[in-house]
C-alpha cells in the first residue's frame, strides 16, 4: 500500500477536518514510563511514525532527530523531557493564541542573541488586530449572509498570526462564513509552526507553502479577497535578484514586478507588488493591509524604481489610506512603521483620494509595564477602535481630528522634476597657474615633448589679458597658431580651453554653433514642481525672479508620458503633520550643562587621583 492510499484510509477513519495520525506504539505518557536509556530511540520512533504532513515539520523544518541526538550526546535528554512532561500545554489550559505568544517570545529572545534583522520574525498582536479591523471595517454588506467564502493570504506568514486573527475576526462577524487560509514562509521553524496550526485547526496545510515568495510564487495564478503581511524591513534581495529582475524585464505587467524594482537593499515594495498581482477582478475585489517602515513612502527620486512603483499604485487609485503607527511597537526594533491599505474596489467617495492618519501620538499608545526587547509601547483596544473609527468615517479633520486625519487628492503626492539650466560664462587667461593645469590634461599629456613646447610658445605669445568672451579667445588662439605654423587637433584645443578658463559671472555667455546659450553643468539645478502646477508658471514664479537668465531643458522628459520633466511620487508624513516643538528655555539648557560639567570634573578627579 503506498503512502497516499494509506493516508486517505487513515484520514477517513479519523474523520473531521484534522488530518493527522501516528502509527507508533508510543504516546507521550508511555514514553515517560519507559527505560530512560531507550528514550532517544523511542522518541525517534514516535516522531517518525507521524503522518507525512507532520513528519515533514518535525524532521525537515525543526530537525528534531538532530536536536534529540545533541541532547542525548550532552547527557540532558531525559532532564529536558521530564521538564516538558511537567508543563500542561493542553489546549484547554493554553489557547492557540497563548501558545503563539510563547513561541514568539522564544523567537524574540533568540533573535536578540543572533542579531536578527528588525521586523523579520513576527508582529505584535495588537498591530495585527488593527490591520484586520481596518481591512474589514467597511465590508459589512459583503460579509453578511450565508454561503460566503473568503480567502485570506499572507506572503510572509511567519507563524500564521495574521492568518489566524483574520479568520477569528471574520468568524466573529459572521459565524457561518467559510475562511480559507493561504500563506508562504521562508523561515523553516516559523513555517513549521504555521503548518502545524493549520493541521490542528482543520485547515488545509498544503495551502501554507515553504520558500521565498519573491523568487518562487507557490500560489501562482491564485487570487484572494484579503491579503495582509509584515514583510521584513530593510532586508536585501540580492540573492534572488536574477530571478526577480528577469521576471520584471521579460514579463512586465504580465508578471508581478512590472512597475519596477526598488533598490537591492530593501524588498518591501516587491512584496507589495506581489500582493497587488493577486487582487481579484470580480465584483468583491480585494483588500490589502501591509505594515512597512518609512522607506517605501519617500525613498528614491523621480523615475527611480521606488517612485515608479508608488506612481503606479497611486495612479491606478489602489491606495486607500496610510496609517502612521507609534514607535517602539515591535520586539526588535523601535522604528516608525506605517500600515498601507489598498483595494481595487474603492467606494465612490474615496476614488481619486488618499486618507492619511497620524496615529503616532500619545493619544494612540500606552507604555508597557515591562518592556519586551525594543517593544516599550502597545496600542490599547480603545485606541485601536479610535483609529478604525477615523478610517471608516473617512474623516478629514472633522470632529477635532485635523491633527491626525487628512485627505488628499492622488495628484497631491506627485511632482515633475524639471531640469533648470543656467548659461556658461567663462573668462580666459594665460597664466602660470592655468598653464600648469594644462599639463595634467590627458590629450596634452599624450603629445611629444616638442609638440608641447610649440603649443606653450603659442600660448605665451597670446595677449597678456583676460578674455571675457570665449569666441574672442578662440579667435586669438587660432590666429596665433596660424602665425606660428602650429597645428593642433580638436581634443588638444578642448584641453587648452578647459585649462585656461575659469567661471566668471561677469563674462559673456558661451554659445553653441547655433548661437544658443550653453548650459553650465555646475549651475544645473532640479526643481520639483507639484503635478497640479504648470511648470511654466512655476518657473516664472519661483525661478525667474532670482535667476533671470535660467531656462528649462525641455529635452529632459518623462519616459512614460513624454512631457517635460520626470514624474515622481512621494508621501511625506512629516510635511503634512508637522508639529512645532518650541526649543527649551536657555536657563534649562544652562542648568543641564552645569550639571554635566560637574559630573565630568568629578570623573577627571577620579582619573587623576
Amino acid at each position: 500500500m503506498d503512502d497516499a492510499t494509506r493516508d486517505m484510509i487513515l484520514f477517513g477513519a479519523i474523520g473531521g477536518n484534522v488530518k493527522v495520525y501516528n502509527l507508533s506504539r508510543f504516546t507521550f505518557d508511555r514514553l515517560r514510563g519507559q527505560d530512560a536509556r531507550q528514550l532517544h530511540d523511542n522518541l525517534v520512533d514516535y516522531i517518525t511514525k507521524f503522518s507525512g504532513n507532520v513528519r515533514d515539520i518535525f524532521l525537515d523544518k525543526f530537525l528534531f532527530t538532530d536536536q534529540l541526538k545533541r541532547l542525548k550526546d550532552g547527557g540532558i535528554l531525559w532532564n529536558v523531557f521530564e521538564r516538558f512532561c511537567e508543563i500542561d500545554l493542553h489546549p484547554d489550559s493554553i489557547s492557540n493564541l497563548e501558545m503563539g505568544y510563547l513561541f514568539e517570545e522564544l523567537i524574540r529572545r533568540f533573535s536578540e542573541i543572533s542579531n536578527e534583522t528588525a521586523g523579520e520574525h513576527f508582529t505584535p498582536r495588537e498591530v495585527i488586530r488593527l490591520i484586520v479591523d481596518l481591512l474589514i471595517a467597511n465590508d459589512d454588506t459583503k460579509l453578511t449572509g450565508r454561503g460566503i467564502i473568503r480567502q485570506v493570504y499572507d506572503p510572509a506568514c511567519g507563524t500564521g498570526g495574521m492568518l489566524a486573527l483574520t479568520e477569528g475576526a471574520l468568524k466573529d462577524f459572521n459565524s457561518s462564513i467559510r475562511v480559507e487560509l493561504f500563506g508562504q514562509e521562508l523561515n523553516g521553524e516559523s513555517f513549521g509552526i504555521c503548518k502545524s496550526d493549520m493541521l490542528v485547526t482543520g485547515h488545509d496545510p498544503e495551502q501554507i507553502a515553504f520558500g521565498n515568495t519573491l523568487s518562487h510564487d507557490a500560489h501562482k495564478d491564485k487570487k484572494f479577497h484579503y491579503m495582509l503581511s509584515n514583510p521584513p524591513y530593510g532586508v536585501d534581495w540580492k540573492k534572488y535578484q536574477d530571478k526577480i529582475k528577469a521576471e520584471a524585464d521579460t514579463m512586465g505587467f504580465d508578471g508581478r514586478f512590472g512597475a519596477g524594482t526598488p533598490r537591492i537593499s530593501d524588498g518591501q515594495l516587491l512584496f507589495l507588488q506581489h500582493m497587488i498581482s493577486k487582487m481579484r477582478d470580480d465584483e468583491a475585489g480585494s483588500r490589502i493591509g501591509i505594515v512597512m517602515n518609512g522607506s517605501p513612502l519617500f525613498t528614491g527620486g523621480a523615475a527611480s524604481g521606488e517612485s515608479e512603483i508608488r506612481r503606479w499604485m497611486l495612479e491606478k487609485d489602489w491606495v486607500e489610506a496610510i496609517v502612521a503607527l507609534p514607535t517602539d511597537l515591535f520586539y526588535n526594533t523601535g522604528i516608525q512603521t506605517y500600515v498601507w491599505l489598498l483595494t481595487n474596489r474603492k467606494p465612490v467617495n474615496r476614488q481619486g483620494r488618499v486618507q492619511l492618519i497620524d496615529a503616532s501620538g500619545e493619544r494612540f499608545w500606552k507604555s508597557m509595564r515591562k518592556s519586551l526587547g525594543s517593544k516599550r509601547r502597545e496600542i490599547p483596544d480603545e485606541a485601536r477602535a479610535d483609529i478604525v473609527r477615523i478610517y471608516a468615517g473617512f474623516l478629514n479633520g472633522e470632529s477635532g481630528e485635523s491633527d491626525v486625519a487628512k485627505i488628499f487628492d492622488v495628484a497631491d503626492f506627485g511632482y515633475r522634476e524639471i531640469r533648470v539650466e543656467r548659461p556658461l560664462r567663462l573668462n580666459f587667461l594665460v597664466s602660470q597657474e592655468r598653464i600648469a593645469r594644462l599639463g595634467s590634461e590627458k590629450p596634452f599629456e599624450k603629445l611629444e615633448d616638442q609638440e608641447k613646447e610649440e603649443i606653450l610658445d603659442v600660448l605665451m605669445a597670446l595677449p597678456d589679458q583676460i578674455f571675457t568672451s570665449r569666441d574672442a579667445f578662440e579667435k586669438a588662439l587660432s590666429e596665433t597658431l596660424k602665425a606660428e605654423g602650429v597645428k593642433i587637433g580638436t581634443p588638444v584645443r578642448k584641453a587648452i580651453l578647459s585649462a585656461l578658463s575659469e567661471r566668471d559671472e561677469d563674462a559673456d555667455i558661451c554659445t553653441d554653433k547655433n548661437g544658443n546659450p550653453e548650459p553650465d553643468t555646475e549651475l544645473r539645478n532640479h526643481e520639483l514642481v507639484p503635478l497640479k502646477d504648470d511648470w511654466r508658471d512655476y518657473v516664472e514664479r519661483e525661478v525667474k525672479p532670482f535667476v533671470p537668465d535660467a531656462w528649462v531643458d525641455e529635452s529632459y522628459c518623462d519616459a512614460r508620458d513624454g512631457e517635460v520633466g520626470r514624474v515622481g511620487y512621494e508621501i511625506n508624513f512629516n510635511r503634512y503633520f508637522y508639529r512645532y516643538v518650541p526649543p527649551r528655555p536657555l536657563e534649562e539648557i544652562d542648568a543641564e550643562l552645569r550639571i554635566l560639567e560637574a559630573e565630568i570634573a568629578g570623573l577627571l578627579k577620579e582619573v587623576a587621583a
